[in-house]
């Protein structure tokens, strides 16, 4: 069993680096970080362009139709550049979604959008801050209106529709919301990274369509969840080996007693063990990505483990960069705090490696007995 890529996937994802070395330096993030700025806009309009943003959407749909595998490996240069764009909540959980469980009238208006370019989305499935489920929503969508109030959701300040979980009679419901519509009001909020939009959503009798089935929008949740989880940690990944990366070269080209500090055992083994950290996490996140690809039952498994391991890997490698860069490494002029932010952004994105490790031992539990 081979699980490398093809050389075809290779070349796409030097093509991906490439793009993104010249119009996505880290000088970017910052500027949207510092500015007003919800995210970059002209490199959303090149994403769409090249046709990342309908990498995995069929041609039927205005997508290029490649596959999960691509896209996987669009995540991961995505992450590395640490790219300010909402690429994460439109492509890996809202089109996901609207594959998974959309009618045809859904998908025709939305997934030709959403390959455009024309159309940013958001997923709002939690209503408070460490909520990491969605048996506990309390909003409600009663004869195609929705009530209630969605918080943190990721993007939300910017999407133009938003998958969100509601109460039916029935149970847990997913339902779709044009949040240009009537009924919406959105208020932007402070994130740990502010190159990440997050924002408050208010639904008071807002129009909805329901997403699946009622009622079974929890089921259809938790597969938009594990396979957003491998793609999220293709995401972490890329970024963690890019943290990986400038660190060593700061450590080799940084001199004490006349000799490189990364020559110093201290900070050779540690180097070492993020080294081995970060190809633990990839082991993982290829493992995830063949499973999503093959649409296995090793998802709910590999969606996990992928999802745990880049986590763990993404916030050692930006815990070692700044403690390696010194004191400049806590200083605003360094990029280390760029990527600290983001590893915890994204640890908290799809709810926390607590809650992702409930779930692993859960599922192998039941796949045991």
């Amino acid at each position: 069993m081979n699980f490398d890529f093809s050389e075809d996937q290779r070349l796409l994802q030097k093509t991906a680096r490439d793009y993104l070395a010249e119009h996505a330096p880290l000088s970017l993030c910052r500027e949207v970080l510092e500015s007003d700025q919800r995210y970059a806009s002209s490199l959303w309009k090149g994403a769409a362009e090249l046709g990342w943003l309908g990498a995995a959407i069929p041609e039927e749909y205005g997508g290029a139709g490649f596959g999960h595998l691509e896209l996987a490996l669009i995540a991961e240069e995505v992450g590395r550049a640490l790219a300010p764009i909402p690429f994460s909540s439109t492509v890996y959980l809202a089109s996901e979604a609207l594959q998974l469980a959309g009618t045809d009238a859904q998908k025709k208006t939305w997934l030709e959008r959403i390959s455009a370019g024309q159309a940013i989305a958001a997923m709002a499935l939690t209503e408070g801050p460490g909520q990491d489920d969605v048996e506990s929503v309390s909003a409600r969508i009663e004869k195609g209106a929705l009530h209630g109030v969605k918080q943190p959701v990721v993007d939300g300040d910017v999407a133009d529709f938003a998958i969100v979980a509601a109460r039916a009679d029935t149970g847990m419901t997913l339902v779709l919301v044009d949040l240009g519509g009537a009924g919406v009001e959105r208020e932007s909020l402070e994130s740990i990274d502010p190159s990440r939009s997050v924002a408050r959503l208010r639904f008071d009798g807002a129009p909805a369509e329901v997403l699946g089935s009622e009622g079974g929008g929890e089921a259809l949740a938790a597969k938009v969840l594990d396979r957003a989880a491998v793609l999220l940690a293709f995401e972490q990944l890329g970024a963690a080996d890019r943290a990986f990366e400038i660190t060593k070269d700061f450590t080799m080209n940084r001199y004490a007693f006349g000799r490189p500090i990364a020559s110093f055992q201290a900070l050779k083994h540690r180097l070492a063990d993020l080294w081995c950290d970060v190809e633990l996490a990839r082991s993982n996140c290829y493992w995830g990505a063949w499973a999503l690809e093959n649409d296995e039952q090793d998802l709910e498994i590999a969606g996990c483990a992928s999802r745990l391991a880049a986590t763990s890997a993404f916030d050692l490698a930006t815990v070692e960069m700044i403690q390696m860069h010194g004191g400049v490494g806590y200083t605003w002029e360094y990029d280390c705090h760029l990527f600290y932010r983001r590893a915890v952004f994204l640890a908290a994105q799809l709810g926390s490696a607590a809650r992702w490790r409930d779930r692993l031992v859960t599922r192998l539990d039941a796949r045991a007995a």
